[in-house]
């Protein structure tokens, strides 16, 4: 009888829980507002969400923004019950407690991720009881950066439901006019757009209506996800640039105009290696094609190609003539992949051209393009970085373009600042040409070289030296004036232009104070420059020097609230209540992690609970490492647990089936946290003294909290055991589809990854348990008496009797092929094939995945050589694709990226893997 009476007790209570999963229809959102104010290129935005639950019982209520990357964060505030809950921002050690702290109590903790190329992601959700309100306030703030002549401020709007109240308020104040606006964007729509420039001051309002709100570019019957674009320039002159002063700070403004070009000598590296094959290679070739016909005829160039090898167009840099460029064009158009990559040769080499042909009144500039990371010559990063910054010498600047996510963009980062360019990143997408041009444009036109910004009574200086200015540039130094003394104020800028040294100053002498801006405007633009650029700093320094440059940073962080790398904005509800923690990656960063307990969402979600504990939003999404609840993504699976004096409940699993977790009778009561894992969680068992009793038969993603009356049930908690199946999320990328495909694994089981029928080389893979979220081990074996072991810390070659560890970086030659280890990846090639294993990271531990860079056979097998084609079926009830010739059901869902280091998560089509992968599952089990 108390087995029947605790079956049908708990669940009713599931099957009630199930009742409360959160679903967006479930709350309204009746007011969505964002106001941005931009003041000398300055922009504060503010995003204001007023939702209301509708429902007669509590509901999960969710806010999820995107932000501009170059963005800070500085304020964030809920608003609940006439109470407000604000967020302050603390270093990140200081945060690390209070997050400690809330996760120990199975509270989360949240995080701002990228997403895309240009921006971030922030999402959050709270629990309002029935018919409440809650308004969600986000504060944040960028300088806007002039590229090809023009500012843009980048406004994304996602409220995915129809707003009966929805504006979009921007106003633009610059002292010196406004020279043009235009607004564009996937939300501009003409009809819903009003836009007044009135000299130096322009407002837009955008005010769509519901049905509005269904018909742009980027919106749909769940309303806007898009962008909306406000593009400007400033008027300007030729003299000394706009500088604005106020409370003591000031920040100058440079881009003057109506200066003769100054012809150029460029380098181009390009990477060959065998993994630019494909579309990186087609795109690369048809943007150098591009390229080369914008070269003016003053210009002189050279082209070099690179694998392991270096190859050359000519030797020496050559004139931009017609012939030449011709010459040029038909060796660039030849350019084929193959081979490993020898970045340190390339990148001497280049610089060695641009070195033995100097020109006087020219500008150099050395471009390399690469998507990997170095495997052959010289492979110690620190080395390539010493050795190019000798051969450089501060001549002229690097820029290193990162063609996809496969490339140490940290590598790259560092080595282009070291040599006064930057680094950008080029996604792999169908306009990766056109990002390569763009790039190029950017910088295709010198204008000054050697400009040297000098401050007469100024003090705290951003970056005064720059090596070159651009034509649709701008340079920005901020300061402070010394003793707030604007009559000793005397700004000047020195440069070389086209043929002779140039000084740019004020007529007048000093500069007058502009008494226009706030009181801290100009002091928060200062603070955030000085704060960006010590960042990069800190990238370039060790030991003590880097660490004062970090602690710099950090106070500035602190005294104007930016979330950074650097800090945490915390949220804490009044005492007993439960706190968040924010934090900000740098580019290309993984979400970070800490505890298991921790949310890892890609998105940053955060869970605050105000009432009865239920799922977050991870749990509807399925999100990477979600504790106790939903769904787990890529080979970032969940686990549930239990809070009672540190028991827990074994592990259940996200996104399958949990079976048989056990709760043994000891004596006393313990609540069960996290019951049930997105799907069914089946046959979990209570047993009680010589019986077994069913515990649940339904879970449904809630931290379930039931207290089982002692006079029913005494029971403690088995801890976990290593035996209950994990499901993993697999993605197949597909060339011509922009969404990939993924299907989920369950268990700790080896997979067949690849096998080459007409040799001797296949590749198995080991999965690991959730704690780690991927594989244990990667078995390659290259003949009959060959094989390579690798594990996280060590690899293992296997010839014939002879059995060798190795557990250092140095290259590992086993037959004709070639090892690499690394900090983060693992690098095996050999012949026409090129495999990387990377090293990720989840929870403080390990895991591997491989990635097939490069491989010549079509008839190869395996999950790493699937390339599936699909196509969407038009004017069904529910999502399908048909995938050869056989239609299949799909949902549209997300998956972590284990491909790329770090992962990202994208949108994928969730379907069954033996509909994935066009078989069935057990012929990829080994």
């Amino acid at each position: 009888m108390e087995r029947a009476v605790l079956q049908i007790t708990l669940f009713g209570l599931l099957l009630a829980l199930a009742a409360t999963q959160p679903n967006k229809d479930n709350w309204d959102i009746y007011s969505f507002h964002i106001n941005s104010t931009v003041t000398s290129r300055y922009a504060t935005t503010v995003i204001t969400s007023r939702m209301a639950n509708r429902m007669d019982e509590s509901k999960e209520i969710e806010f999820h923004v995107r932000i501009p990357k170059n963005a800070f964060i500085s304020k964030f505030r809920m608003f609940i019950d006439g109470q407000v809950y604000d967020g302050v921002v603390k270093g990140k050690e200081k945060a690390r407690q209070q997050y400690t702290e809330a996760v120990s109590r199975g509270q989360s903790a949240g995080l701002v991720s990228s997403v895309g190329r240009t921006l971030e992601e922030f999402k959050t959700s709270v629990t309002v009881a029935a018919h409440k309100k809650v308004t969600f306030e986000l504060t944040y703030e960028e300088l806007l950066k002039r590229r090809l002549g023009k500012y843009e401020l980048q406004i994304h709007a996602r409220p995915m439901q129809p707003v009966k109240s929805f504006k979009v308020d921007v106003h633009i104040h610059e002292k010196s006019g406004i020279n043009f606006v235009e607004v564009k964007g996937g939300l501009a729509l003409a009809d819903a757009i009003n836009k007044t420039h009135a000299d130096n001051e322009v407002w837009v309002n955008f005010y769509p209506t519901e049905d509005q709100q269904k018909t742009c570019t980027s919106c749909g019957e769940q309303g806007m996800n898009g962008d909306l674009v406000i593009v400007y320039d400033v008027n300007r002159d030729s003299g000394l640039g706009d500088i604005k002063t106020s409370a003591g700070y000031f920040v100058h403004h440079f881009a003057p105009s109506s200066l003769t070009p100054i012809s150029k000598n460029v380098v181009f590296l390009i990477d060959r290696s065998g993994s630019m094959h494909g579309k990186k290679i087609r795109q690369t070739r048809l943007a150098l094609i591009h390229i080369l016909n914008d070269l003016s005829e003053d210009d002189h160039f050279g082209l070099i190609t690179f694998d392991g090898s270096i190859s050359y167009w000519k030797r020496e840099l050559v004139q931009a003539n017609q012939r030449n460029l011709e010459s040029a064009k038909i060796f660039s158009e030849d350019i084929r992949e193959s081979g490993s990559t020898n970045i340190n040769s390339a990148v001497l080499e280049g610089a060695s051209m641009l070195n033995a042909h100097p020109r006087e009144d020219s500008a150099s500039i050395l471009i390399l393009l690469t998507d990997g990371d170095p495997t052959t010559g010289v492979t110690n990063l620190e080395e390539i970085q010493s050795n190019v910054r000798v051969a450089i010498a501060d001549k002229f600047p690097l820029y290193c373009l990162g063609f996809g996510f496969d490339v140490n963009f940290e590598f790259l980062e560092k080595m282009s600042l070291q040599n006064n360019g930057v680094a950008r990143r080029i996604y792999e997408d169908s306009d990766a040409d056109l990002q390569l041009k763009g790039f190029y444009e950017e910088v295709a036109t010198p204008l000054l070289i050697d400009v040297t910004m000098s401050y007469n009574g100024g003090t705290n200086l951003t970056q005064t030296e720059f090596s070159q200015y651009y034509n649709g540039s701008e340079i920005v130094v901020a300061g402070k004036i010394t003793d707030n003394d604007i009559g000793t104020f005397t700004p000047q800028v020195i440069a070389i232009s086209s043929s002779k040294k140039m000084t740019f100053s004020n007529p007048n002498g000093t500069v007058e104070s502009t008494g226009t801006e706030s009181a801290d405007h100009i002091q928060r633009v200062w603070a955030y420059l000085t704060v960006k650029q010590l960042l990069k700093k800190e990238l370039l320094l060790s030991g003590a020097e880097k660490e004062n440059v970090k602690r710099e940073a950090l106070e500035l962080s602190l005294k104007y609230s930016f979330v950074t790398p650097l800090t945490s904005m915390v949220v804490t509800k009044p005492e007993g209540g439960e706190t968040e923690v924010l934090h900000k990656p740098k580019e290309g960063e993984a979400p970070q992690t800490g505890s298991r307990h921790q949310n890892i969402a890609y998105s940053g979600t955060v869970m605050h609970t105000f009432g009865a504990r239920q799922a977050s939003p991870g749990a509807r999404q399925g999100l990477p490492g979600t504790p106790a609840y939903g769904r787990g993504l890529g080979l970032g699976s969940a686990s549930g647990s239990a809070s009672d004096s540190g028991s827990r409940l074994t592990k259940l699993n996200a996104g399958r089936a949990g079976r048989d977790p056990t709760m043994t009778q000891r004596g006393h009561t313990v609540p069960l946290v996290g019951l049930g894992l997105g799907f069914h969680a089946q046959d979990p068992t209570m047993t009680q003294h010589d019986h077994t009793v069913p515990l649940v038969g339904l879970g449904l993603g809630f931290h379930a909290q039931v207290d089982v009356a002692p006079t029913q049930v005494h029971a403690t908690i088995v801890p976990a055991t290593d035996n209950i199946p994990v499901s993993h999320r697999f993605l197949l990328k597909t060339e011509n589809q922009s969404i990939p495909l993924c299907f989920d694994v369950t268990g700790d089981v080896r997979l067949k990854l690849l096998h080459h029928p007409t040799s001797e080389l296949s590749v198995h893979g080991e999965l690991d348990s959730v704690t780690n979220g991927g594989f244990t081990r990667i078995v390659i074996q290259l003949n009959a008496d060959l094989y390579v072991d690798v594990e996280v810390n060590k690899i293992t070659v296997i010839e014939g009797s002879r059995m060798t560890h190795h557990t250092g970086q140095d290259p590992i030659t086993a037959g004709s092929w070639t090892i690499i280890r690394r900090d983060k990846d693992i690098d095996v090639a050999g012949g026409d094939t090129h495999l990387v294993i990377l090293i990720q990271g989840k929870d403080a531990q390990s895991f591997l995945w491989p990635v097939l860079r490069q491989q010549s056979s079509d008839s190869a097998e395996g999950i790493l050589a699937l390339n599936p084609v699909y196509e969407e079926v038009p004017q069904t009830p529910t999502t399908k694709l048909r995938i050869k010739d056989q239609e299949n059901d799909v949902t549209r869902d997300n998956a972590a990226d284990y491909s790329i280091s770090p992962p990202l998560t994208l949108d994928c089509w969730l379907l069954s893997a033996d509909s994935a992968l066009q078989r069935r599952l057990e012929a990829f089990i080994v």
